[in-house]
C-alpha cells in the first residue's frame, strides 16, 4: 500500500504531467502568455503609443502583467503588509471588508482571492502610511495656491488626511479644527440660510446604505431635496430606461446569470480596467461555448484574452482564455442604430418569441412596424458597420437561448442615452430574454456603493411612496418639490442660488463637466465642506469658508462605543453584505461616516426628535429603521448576517413589471442622426487603466500601451492624415456646445489608434473640461462626456 508521501509525490507528479500538457495545449493554439522578460512575472513592454492602427498590449490580461502591477504599488505605497493581507481579507463574507473599487459582485461560493489588480490599487491607496497632517498643511510651500499647483497623483500621494481642518483665508492654508467647531460652523450656516433649497448635498459612490439612508435623512428633514449624486454623471440613464421599460431601476440578473448564459453582448464597457473581475465571468462563459460580443469604438484588451489571477495552475502555465468571439466598432453614438440592426436580422429570421411577446410585452406590434421601415442603409451609414457585420451579431443573438446584454458609461453619457438602453430591453423582449436564468439586462455599475446609494435615497427625484413612508417611519414632513441634480447644482452654485456645498466623499470639483466654470461655482459658496479620506483638487477648489472632515475609509476598523461596527453595501447585482474593516485607523481622530452625518445632523436639527447619536453609534439601530422605511429590507439585521447576504427582491425577474401596463412595454424612438459636422469628430472621454474615477495612479495606460503620457487624443489614423498630422504631434481641442460657447485645450499630443473613423477618445477628468455644463442629454440630465463635438487642429504647444 502506498503511503501518504507516495500518494501525494505521485498526485505532484500527475498535476505537473497535466500542467505541461495543458501548457502544450495553450502554445499549439496560440492561447500561452509569451515568456517574460526580465525580473518573473513582468511581460515584454508592449509596443508604445505610436503604433498605427496596432493593438498596443499584445499579453493576456490579468494574469502576470496584473501580478507585476500589484507588487509595484504596494511597494510603491509602502503597504506590502497589510496591503498583502488585505488581498486575503478584501470581498470576504467572513469578517471583510468589500473592495472600495467597483461594485462587480462578489463570488457567492466564498471564492479566496476575489481580487483584482485595480481593486488592490484602491485598497492599498487607501492603507498608506502616508499622512497630511497638520504639520503637512504648515509646511512651507503648502498654501492652497501653491498646492492647486501640484498634480492630482500628488496631492492624493500626500497621504490619509487626518483630523478636521478649517481655511483661514488670512494664511492660505489649512488648519486644525475640533470636530465640535466644525459641525457648529456647518449648522450655524444652514440654519441660517433663508431656505434650505440654498444648500446642495453630493454623495459619491463610497458611501455605506447606513451612511447614505442617514444622509437623505437628514438632509430632506433639514427641507430640501438638492441630492445630486455621481449617478447624475453615470447611470441616471441606465435607471430611467429600465424603470420605463420593466418597472425597475436595476438590472435583473445575478452573477449565477452570468455562468448559465449562452451569449453575453457587452456594450460600451472597457471590462479589463473599470470591473476586472468581470473578466473571470468572460473567461469562464467561452470555456463553456458561451458567445461573447464587444461592442466598442475601441478594441479594449478585455475583448481579447486573459488569465485569472486566482486560477493558480492557469497563472503557472500561462494559459490564457479567450474573451471575446466578436468586436463591433461603432460610432460614437450610433449604439441604437446597431441595435435596432440586430432587431432587424432577428425578426427577419423569425426569431421571435411570440409567446412571451403575446403574454408579457406592450406595443410589439408598432415596434416591429418600426423596425421594418428602418432601412438597411440607414443602419450601416449611421454605424459605420457593413449589414454583415450587424447580421453577424444578430445570429449569434438569435442562436443563443439566454442572452444577457451589459452596458456601462460608453453608451449612458451619450444625448441619446434612454433610448438607447431602452432598445435594448426592445431587443432581449425579442426572444423574451427577461426573467429567466441566464439572460436579461444588466447595467455595470462603477463605484461600490452607488447602487446602494439609490436604493437607500439618495436621489434628487424620490419617489411620492418613498416620502410617505419615510415620514410615517421617521416622523418627519420631507419635502416634496423635486431638487437640484448634479447639473442643476453647478448652475445654481455659479448663479448665487446655492451657497451651501456639502460633498460626501469623491472628488466633484475633476469629476463633473465644465471644469473651469464647476471651479467658478464652488468659489461663489459661502462654505464647502468636504468628507474624505485623502486630498484631493475639491478641497483647494473651495468656497469662502471651507471644511475638510477626515472620515474612517473602508479597510479601517470602526469601534463606536457599543463595539466595532459593520456596514453594508450593495452590489450592481442587488446582493446586500456587511463589510467590515480590518487595519487600525489612520488617526484616532477620524469619525466613521454615519457619526460624521450624525454630528452634522444633530448641529443641523438640535431639537430633532430623530435618535442622531444612536444612530451614529450603532448601526444595527439604523438597519431597524432601514427596515421600515425601505422595500426589500425587511429583516435586515438578520438577512445582512446571512453568508454573503442577501438579494433585494426584484419583480422584473420574476416577469412582475410594475410599469403602467403592467407589462414590459417596447419603446419606438426614430433612429438618432449620428452624423458629425463637417470637419467634426465625435469625442468621448474613457478613464486610463491606472486610474480609479478621479485617482491617477500614474500616466500609464498599459493595457493602451501609454507609458508616461495623460495629455493625449486617440485618433483615427486617417482622420490625422486628413489634418496633416502625425504621431505624437501636438494639437489643440476645441469643443463646440449648442449655445455656440467654446471650450479649448493646447498641448495635446495625437495618438493613431484603432477607432472608426470620425472618433475620438482622451482622458477624463483632464477633458471634462471639453463637456459643457449645457449640453447635457434631455432624456437624463446627464453631461454628454461621451458624445462631444469637437475639431482638433495641429499647433497649441505648451
Amino acid at each position: 500500500m502506498a503511503t501518504s508521501s507516495e500518494k501525494a509525490e505521485r498526485a505532484d507528479g500527475a498535476e505537473r504531467a497535466e500542467d505541461a500538457e495543458a501548457a502544450a495545449e495553450a502554445e499549439a493554439a496560440g492561447e500561452a502568455e509569451a515568456a517574460p522578460e526580465g525580473a518573473p512575472g513582468e511581460p515584454p513592454a508592449g509596443p508604445d503609443a505610436e503604433a498605427d492602427g496596432e493593438a498596443p498590449y499584445p499579453h493576456p490580461t490579468a494574469g502576470w502583467g496584473a501580478a507585476r502591477s500589484v507588487g509595484r504599488i504596494l511597494a510603491r505605497t509602502r503597504t506590502p503588509v497589510n496591503g498583502t493581507r488585505a488581498l486575503l481579507r478584501m470581498n470576504h463574507e467572513d469578517k471583510g471588508f468589500d473592495c472600495p473599487g467597483c461594485a462587480w459582485p462578489d463570488d457567492p461560493g466564498g471564492l479566496h482571492l476575489d481580487i483584482c489588480e485595480n481593486g488592490v490599487k484602491h485598497a492599498a491607496w487607501e492603507m498608506t502610511p502616508k499622512r497630511a497632517d497638520r504639520a503637512f498643511f504648515a509646511a512651507p510651500g503648502h498654501t492652497v495656491t501653491e498646492l492647486m499647483e501640484w498634480s492630482d497623483t500628488a496631492l492624493e500621494e500626500a497621504g490619509r488626511l487626518t483630523e478636521p481642518m478649517f481655511y483661514d483665508p488670512d494664511t492660505d492654508r489649512y488648519r486644525p479644527v475640533s470636530w465640535d467647531e466644525a459641525f457648529t460652523l456647518v449648522g450655524d450656516t444652514l440654519r441660517g440660510l433663508d431656505s434650505p433649497d440654498r444648500a446642495t448635498f453630493y454623495t459619491s459612490g463610497r458611501l455605506s446604505n447606513e451612511a447614505s439612508f442617514l444622509y437623505q435623512l437628514m438632509v430632506r428633514e433639514y427641507g430640501t431635496n438638492n441630492l445630486p449624486d455621481c449617478s447624475n454623471m453615470c447611470h441616471e440613464a441606465s435607471g430611467r430606461a429600465l424603470r420605463a421599460s420593466l418597472g425597475t431601476n436595476k438590472g435583473t440578473v445575478d452573477l449565477g446569470d452570468w455562468e448559465q448564459a449562452d451569449a453575453i453582448f457587452l456594450i460600451g464597457s472597457n471590462a479589463a480596467s473599470n470591473a476586472p473581475r468581470m473578466l473571470t465571468s468572460l473567461a469562464h462563459a467561452h470555456r463553456r461555448g458561451a458567445r461573447v460580443v464587444h461592442v466598442n469604438p475601441l478594441v479594449e484588451a478585455a475583448a481579447g484574452r486573459t488569465i485569472v489571477p486566482h486560477e493558480f495552475r492557469t497563472m503557472a502555465t500561462r494559459r490564457a482564455t479567450p474573451t471575446g468571439s466578436l468586436n463591433l466598432q461603432p460610432r460614437i453614438g450610433s449604439d441604437l442604430a446597431l441595435l435596432r440592426g440586430i432587431a432587424k436580422a432577428t425578426i427577419e429570421a423569425g426569431a421571435v418569441d411570440t409567446v412571451f411577446l403575446d403574454r408579457f410585452t406592450e406595443g410589439y406590434e408598432a415596434y416591429r412596424d418600426l423596425v421594418a421601415v428602418t432601412e438597411w442603409e440607414e443602419i450601416t451609414e449611421a454605424t459605420g458597420l457593413t449589414e454583415a457585420q450587424v447580421r453577424e451579431a444578430a445570429e449569434i443573438y438569435a442562436g443563443a437561448g439566454r442572452t444577457i446584454i451589459a452596458w456601462c458609461l460608453g453608451i449612458t453619457q451619450q444625448e441619446h442615452g434612454v433610448d438607447t438602453m431602452r432598445e435594448i430591453v426592445n431587443v432581449l423582449l425579442l426572444r423574451g430574454n427577461i426573467g429567466r436564468p441566464g439572460a436579461g439586462p444588466c447595467p455595470i455599475r462603477g463605484h461600490s456603493n452607488v447602487q446602494g446609494n439609490r436604493t437607500c435615497g439618495i436621489t434628487h427625484r424620490p419617489a411620492p411612496e418613498f416620502l410617505d413612508r419615510l415620514a410615517e417611519v421617521c416622523g418627519i414632513d420631507p419635502p416634496r418639490r423635486p431638487g437640484a441634480d448634479t447639473v442643476r447644482s453647478i448652475e445654481a452654485m455659479h448663479a448665487g442660488e446655492i451657497t451651501v456645498f456639502v460633498g460626501m466623499g469623491g472628488n466633484f470639483a475633476l469629476a463633473a463637466p465644465d471644469t473651469s466654470y464647476t471651479f467658478e461655482a464652488l468659489r461663489r459658496c459661502a462654505l464647502t465642506v468636504q468628507v474624505s479620506t485623502k486630498l484631493n483638487r475639491s478641497h483647494l477648489v473651495h468656497g469662502r469658508r471651507a471644511l475638510i472632515l477626515p472620515c474612517l475609509g473602508r479597510s479601517e476598523r470602526d469601534r463606536q462605543p457599543g463595539g466595532e461596527q459593520a456596514l453594508s453595501v450593495e452590489d450592481s447585482m442587488s446582493m446586500v453584505h456587511l463589510s467590515r474593516g480590518m487595519k487600525r485607523p489612520a488617526s484616532r481622530h477620524l469619525r466613521s461616516e454615519p457619526a460624521i452625518i450624525a454630528g452634522i445632523a444633530r448641529a443641523v436639527s438640535p431639537y430633532s426628535r430623530i435618535p442622531w447619536d444612536t444612530y451614529g453609534q450603532d448601526y444595527d439601530s439604523v438597519r431597524e429603521v432601514m427596515a421600515r422605511a425601505l422595500d426589500g429590507f425587511d429583516d435586515f439585521n438578520r438577512r445582512v448576517r446571512r453568508p454573503g447576504g442577501f438579494r433585494i427582491h426584484q419583480p422584473a425577474r420574476e416577469r412582475i413589471f410594475l410599469t403602467g401596463s403592467g407589462r414590459a412595454e417596447f419603446s419606438h424612438a426614430a433612429l438618432p442622426d449620428a452624423a458629425v459636422p463637417e470637419g467634426m469628430l465625435r469625442l468621448g472621454t474613457v478613464r486610463s487603466h491606472d486610474q480609479w474615477n478621479t485617482t491617477i495612479y500614474s500616466d500609464d495606460d498599459r493595457y493602451r500601451g501609454v507609458k508616461g503620457l495623460r495629455t493625449l487624443v486617440f485618433m483615427n489614423a486617417a482622420d490625422m492624415r486628413e489634418r496633416g498630422l502625425a504621431a505624437r504631434d501636438l494639437v489643440t481641442i476645441t469643443s463646440h456646445a449648442r449655445d455656440g460657447s467654446r471650450r479649448t485645450l493646447s498641448g495635446y499630443q495625437a495618438i493613431p489608434y484603432d477607432l472608426p473613423r470620425g472618433c475620438a477618445m482622451g482622458y477624463m477628468p483632464e477633458m471634462n473640461e471639453l463637456c459643457p455644463i449645457g449640453d447635457f442629454s434631455p432624456q437624463s440630465d446627464q453631461p454628454m462626456m461621451k458624445h462631444l463635438t469637437v475639431d482638433i487642429r495641429g499647433g497649441g504647444g505648451r
